[in-house]
């Protein structure tokens, strides 16, 4: 359930029988011909997804993260990660204030991963009760991985992994056909300028899309995917 869709007595009566909380967290930034905000889209919707048949609440995404590489594309917002950090923080101290003690993170957007040590940080604090974070990385998680890696082993930023009927924009036309692959390597050690010259549309090769059949697929694999991180990820 959308904490949005619920007011602050109902949420107040569900921590009397349950104490888990999803966090979706994402990114504004450009994916090519989809929308800009397409991490924070698709986090949102696969933990809503995952966690309606559990009635665990889940958050509004986070819309901002760190992607200073992209920053040069109109549109795209970037956080310091020493505020990103301060951000995420404030948000587990808050939950756990109120009593959530299973608190899953889903993220939508690569660049967010070093939160991944404020988080080991956090869990090191001492408390009186004890509390779990989970972090889950929908998009790249072994068996959603693996299910994309059957129809196609290149799964780039702003191609067709990203490419859901819930990211695409009204009237704009996405090609058709497939552009050559870049390294990650070489795109891990550019500039936010450099960036915009290699990839000047935004995609960062392969094929633009493939049927919404083909999609259905890897989006059921990953909204399981998270499902099972919400039922039995939790070590109490």
């Amino acid at each position: 359930m959308r904490l949005h869709d619920r007011n602050w007595m109902q949420i107040r009566d569900y921590l009397k029988h349950d104490d888990r909380v999803v966090l979706p967290i994402g990114s504004t930034e450009q994916h090519g011909y989809l929308s800009l905000g397409t991490d924070a889209i698709l986090a949102e919707r696969v933990a809503v997804e995952a966690a309606e048949p559990l009635g665990i609440p889940v958050l509004p995404a986070l819309p901002f993260g760190m992607t200073p590489y992209l920053a040069a594309y109109p549109g795209s917002m970037t956080l310091r990660m020493s505020t990103y950090i301060e951000v995420i923080r404030d948000l587990l101290d808050c939950l756990h204030l109120q009593g959530f003690r299973r608190i899953a993170i889903v993220n939508g957007h690569g660049g967010n991963s070093p939160v991944t040590g404020l988080v080991r940080e956090w869990l090191a604090e001492p408390r009186e009760e004890r509390v779990e974070v989970l972090f889950h990385n929908w998009w790249n998680a072994p068996r959603t991985a693996a299910t994309a890696s059957q129809f196609d082993p290149d799964q780039m930023h702003g191609a067709w992994v990203e490419n859901f009927p819930w990211t695409r924009l009204v009237g704009v036309e996405i090609p058709t056909e497939p552009i050559p692959v870049l390294d990650r390597e070489l795109l891990g050690r550019l500039s936010r300028d450099e960036m915009l010259q290699i990839a000047p549309d935004g995609s960062h090769g392969g094929p633009y899309q493939r049927s919404d059949e083909d999609m259905a697929v890897v989006w059921a694999a990953g909204v399981a995917e998270v499902r099972e991180q919400l039922e039995n990820g939790w070590l109490k």
